[in-house]
Formats: structure tokens, C-alpha cells, sequence
């Protein structure tokens, strides 16, 4: 925990007395587009409800990332039960301070049925709390680590806000095409020392922010690409990871706007450049903190060369994976641009694949003797980082852990080495190329998303889904006004 984030664990007992010189507190839930949604109320409201929580409106789950409702209404909120209350239930446990605010009090909080009690099929943080349960009752505990990718953008100098925020952004592309929208700094500088120096006060202030919230990066670089950064995060619980990678963007977006940048997380900002990515980790551990996936000794005749080193536990994990993977590329893949992303030739993975220290598969299997026993882990390579951190760990647990219930066996060959996606010896199906193939595959009734999350959330999700393909259908975009305003 950093100075500005109490390294005591906050009870209802203690909490009172850890905010006793505060007189508000900041509260916010996950949306289904991974968005936080929340409030500012006041000491003596917030100790008012730390306890049982309070009524948040439903409709943060009927309405779109731009508070558009759903074009078909689904079950959460609707008209049938007035757009009713839910309860959101603060967590304890995720306090932090939030030191560009004036150190405020921030609780997250899950969203619960207010007649059942139950979690809200399509609150993030409850479909992963229940996708954790099934391992943790197996004496486990899932570890994760996050890496995003984002792009960032500034708007030119005479598209001035008041505060010269990040605002300027959306006020310039309203008169602007999008491709006049300045990179934070032009050209590919990879992994430079020099590039960050032309924006320093943001670039350190972004990695001291994350360590003051308690939301840490283990590394930060540039990445290839105009104004684009990369962020690991630092290795943890699968159940703080995605909460920490939700924060992170928090953070990322809070500083931007500070300092007039916006930074853009969606998967594919720019025309032929590479896209963003939002790589998972995951591995298993024991009780006794032993890594699971690991092989003691190594297999002398392995099913492939690949998986000598990784436990059966570990196989019939990344078995689930790729077994369920077209099923749930909603969750990965969450918007219409996040499959401009998923194409040939951008390292990024087109189908169902895998392999030993392959980064142009799907899953990139992690163990000796390329890495350290204790770092044997998956890299899950599809999510871009336009994604919810939650669904997506979420998915990859519940996918996973299907396959060790069911000993799956690995349905597909790794990719050989040199071996692109799509090659002669890649035996793995393609995935979706669009959001509607995506959500058609989610949604039908013998999915594996049905099996492992229930009709509810599919139902409630896949609707959003739908949203944004209908929404996108009806779009007229500048590309086909340009194309054919002329000439048919």
C-alpha cells in the first residue's frame, strides 16, 4: 500500500475511525463495458450503509457506454419493474485513497437483487467472485497479471476547454475527421527512454498515481506505435487483478485529463497500425502457494513437446480454454472495433491456437525450459484492451476450470515455431470476424457461455451486444461517404 492508501484492513469496526478527518467519500461500480459508475456522498451517508449498502439505480445496466438505453429492453431494468433500485453493497476491502482528488476516500461496490439478494447476473465483480468460488473451493487460488496497451491522443492547440482538458478531444473531432487527431508524439518508438521525456510530468505522474492507488505497474515503456504506452501490472490475485486493471484505466484517464490527453483504449484506433491489446496471465497455486501448473519433473513422452513441463491439472485447464474460446469472444472482443484488431498479420491471434512461447497464438504457454518453474503460467493473447477486465478473467477461470472438471483433452496441435496463425500446420478454427458472428455463437442455446455463466447473464450481455450491432448497422460512416458519394 502506498502512503496515501491505509495499509490496515478496513472493517465495519475500524471504518469510522480510518475516515474519522474525512467528510466524503467516492463510491463507484463496474458496468458491462467495464466503465465505473458511482457517486460522491458524504461521511455520515456512506457509514450509513457500509453495512447492508443502498439503492443504486438499475439503470447503469439498461442504457450503453453513452447512456443510450437498450434498443430492446432486457431483464435487469426495464419498464416491467420501473427501473428499480438495485443494492450496491460497498467493499471493504478495495479502499484506497485517490491522491489526484485530495486523497477522497474510493470504495468499489457489487450490485445485488434487491428481492433475492443475489448478485446481479450481469454485475463483473459478482460473475467473477462466482467464476473464482469453484476454484477456490478446490483448495486453489487463481493469480493473474494484466498488460494494456493504449494510444493517446492530444487535441491541437486551438481546440482549447477552459480547463484545457481532455474534453478538447471530443469538441475538436465535431468540426475534425478523426485522422486529423494528433498522436501524443508521431512516429514508432518502441520501448524508448527518450519518448516519455516529451510528456515526463504525465508519464511519471500516471506510475506514481497507480502506486498511490494501490493499482501498481511492474513495468512501463512505449510501445510501437504513435503516442502509444504499454503498462504491466504487477502479478496478484486474479480477484484484485481485474479490479486493479479497472483502476488502472481510472487512473490513465484522470491524469489525461489533467494534462489535456486522451488516451484511447479501444482495440484498433488508427488504420493500419497494430491495435490494443489487453493480454491476461492466469495460473493456479495451491494452499500451500505451489504453483499448479506446474510439472514436477518433466514428461519423458508428453502428448506434445509443448506441455512436457505443465500438470495434467494445467492441460485440461488450457484445454477449457481453447475448447470454449469461440464461445465467449463477446467477452474478449466487446465492440465492433475490437475485430479490426483480430486480423492476420498484426500479432494478433486469428483462431484457436497455442504454443510454447508463441506470441501469435491465441494462448502463449509460459513454462520451463523457456521460464522459471514458479512463472509457469498462460498468456491469454485474444483480449484487447478495450475489454472488461472482469468478464475477461472471469471467462478464462470458468473456461479453464470446465476443462479440468471435465478432463478436456487439448483439441488442437500448438502452432509450430515460425508458424503464423492461419498456416499450413494452425489445425485451430477461426474465430469471429465480426461482433454479430461473435454474439450469434454466445447466444445460441447450446453455447459453452450458457454452460458456464447461465441463461441470464448470456441473455442480459448478449442483449448488449445486439445493441452495439444494431446501433453499428445503422451507421452511415465517413469511409462509405467518401467511397461513394461520387461515384454510384
Amino acid at each position: 500500500m502506498s502512503a496515501s492508501t491505509s495499509s490496515c484492513e478496513v472493517t465495519l469496526d475500524n471504518v469510522a475511525e480510518i475516515l474519522k478527518n474525512d467528510t466524503k467519500v467516492k463510491l463507484a461500480g463496474v458496468d458491462v463495458d467495464g466503465q465505473l459508475r458511482g457517486k460522491l456522498i458524504s461521511k455520515k451517508k456512506f457509514l450509513s450503509i457500509a453495512a447492508d449498502g443502498f439503492g443504486f439505480c438499475s439503470v447503469i445496466f439498461g442504457w450503453d457506454m453513452h447512456d443510450r438505453t437498450y434498443f430492446k429492453e432486457l431483464a435487469i431494468s426495464n419498464k416491467e419493474n420501473g427501473y428499480q433500485d438495485l443494492v450496491a453493497v460497498p467493499d471493504l476491502s478495495s479502499f484506497r485513497r485517490i491522491p489526484w482528488e485530495n486523497d477522497v476516500p474510493f470504495f468499489l461496490v457489487s450490485f445485488f437483487d434487491p428481492e433475492t439478494k443475489e448478485p446481479v447476473c450481469a454485475c463483473p465483480r459478482g460473475l467473477l467472485k462466482t467464476a473464482l468460488s469453484k476454484v477456490e473451493a478446490a483448495g486453489y487460488r487463481a493469480m493473474a497479471g494484466a498488460e494494456y496497451e493504449f494510444y493517446q491522443f492530444r487535441a491541437p492547440g486551438d481546440y482549447p476547454t477552459p480547463e484545457r482538458n481532455a474534453s478538447a478531444t471530443a469538441a475538436f473531432l465535431q468540426k475534425n475527421p478523426v485522422e486529423a487527431l494528433p498522436a501524443l508524439t508521431e512516429g514508432m518508438f518502441g520501448y524508448s527512454l527518450t519518448r516519455p521525456i516529451h510528456n515526463q510530468d504525465y508519464y511519471y505522474g500516471i506510475f506514481d498515481a497507480c502506486e498511490q492507488f494501490n493499482c501498481e505497474i511492474e513495468g512501463w515503456h512505449t510501445e510501437s506505435g504513435p503516442g502509444v504506452f504499454e503498462a504491466a501490472l504487477q502479478f496478484g490475485e486474479a480477484k484484485e487483478m481485474a479490479d486493479k486493471a479497472g483502476l488502472f484505466k481510472y487512473v490513465v484517464k484522470s491524469i489525461g485529463a489533467k494534462h489535456g490527453i486522451t488516451p484511447a483504449f479501444m482495440a484498433k484506433p488508427r488504420e493500419g497500425l497494430p491495435g490494443n491489446s489487453g493480454h491476461m496471465h492466469i495460473s493456479l497455486v495451491t494452499e500451500d502457494g505451489k504453483n499448479a501448473f506446474l510439472r514436477p519433473t518433466p514428461d519423458p513422452s508428453p502428448p506434445y513437446p509443448d506441455v512436457a513441463h505443465l500438470s495434467d491439472l494445467g492441460r485440461h485447464f488450457l484445454a477449457g480454454i481453447l475448447t470454449g474460446l469461440p464461445d465467449i469472444m463477446p467477452l474478449f472482443a466487446p465492440t465492433i472495433n475490437s475485430y479490426k484488431r483480430l486480423v492476420e498479420n498484426f500479432w494478433a491471434p486469428v483462431t484457436v491456437s497455442w504454443g510454447l512461447e508463441h506470441r501469435a497464438a491465441s494462448i502463449r504457454l509460459i513454462t520451463p525450459p523457456t521460464a522459471s518453474a514458479k512463472a509457469t503460467r498462460f498468456e491469454v493473447r485474444v483480449p484487447g484492451a478495450d475489454a472488461n477486465p472482469h468478464f475477461v478473467l472471469a471467462a478464462i477461470v470458468a473456461l479453464g476450470w470446465r476443462g479440468v472438471e471435465k478432463k478436456l483433452e487439448i483439441p488442437v496441435p500448438p502452432l509450430s515455431k515460425g508458424e503464423d496463425m492461419g498456416g499450413a500446420s494452425d489445425q485451430g478454427i477461426r474465430l469471429a470476424k465480426t461482433l454479430k458472428e461473435a454474439t450469434v455463437a454466445f447466444m445460441r442455446k447450446d453455447s459453452v457461455a450458457r454452460e458456464v455463466f447461465g441463461d441470464k447473464f448470456v441473455d442480459h450481455f448478449g442483449g448488449t451486444r445486439e445493441h452495439e450491432v444494431h446501433l453499428w448497422e445503422e451507421a452511415v460512416t465517413d469511409w462509405e461517404v467518401r467511397r461513394y458519394i461520387e461515384t454510384v
